[in-house]
């Protein structure tokens, strides 16, 4: 969604800030319109030696959960280099061969993009650098254990759009093998 130049920020949050705004109507009467925006996240299909790097983690008040390595892109940051330090930060991996999968705005009352990146052949380059909030385990899955894992359920915190396609490659051979060879090239 896009929250117009004139609405008024009415709440500063952490990760949430509420706008309102008066916005006319068909009929020709107003009402107050209302959106939330948030910082763009990113999220990094990593790879190496065939393989996808996924995450298992434990945040404070959430159950333990697998995810792909990614978070917050930080104000003024351009969404790559944000997808970049993240991978970094709670891997120490880096690559030197990275490309935008799609983005996406998942949501219309919210301002809030998500950028999905693929970083191929990625190698460790330092230890990890966690938020005090975060425990990570890193581990290394096939192409189809990572298509099993979404359709299972049991990696949900996935971007919706690249879960459904996931989904569809593990049920639909043109479409599996098109995916793997966005992910690992070729």
């Amino acid at each position: 969604g896009t929250i117009p130049d004139h609405a008024k920020k009415v709440f500063e949050g952490v990760i949430f800030d509420v706008y309102q705004w008066e916005q006319k109507l068909y009929d020709g009467s107003t009402t107050t319109f209302e959106m939330l925006k948030r910082p763009s996240t990113a999220e990094v299909i990593a790879t190496k030696d065939g393989k996808i790097m996924l995450q298992d983690q434990e945040q404070p008040n959430k159950p333990r959960f697998l995810s792909l390595p990614g978070g917050r892109i930080e104000k003024g940051e351009d969404p790559l280099e944000g997808a970049k330090r993240e991978l970094l930060e709670e891997s120490g991996f880096a690559s030197d061969q990275w490309g935008i999968y799609h983005s996406v705005e998942p949501t219309s009352k919210l301002d809030w993009e998500i950028y999905v990146y693929i970083a191929q052949n990625c190698a460790f380059v330092q230890e990890m650098e966690l938020d005090g909030g975060e425990k990570i385990e890193i581990k290394w899955v096939t192409f189809d254990e990572f298509l099993e894992l979404i359709d299972n359920g049991q990696l949900v915190w996935i971007e919706q759009n690249l879960r459904m396609q996931c989904i569809r490659a593990k049920y639909h051979d043109p479409s599996k093998e098109e995916l793997r060879k966005i992910i690992f090239g070729g």
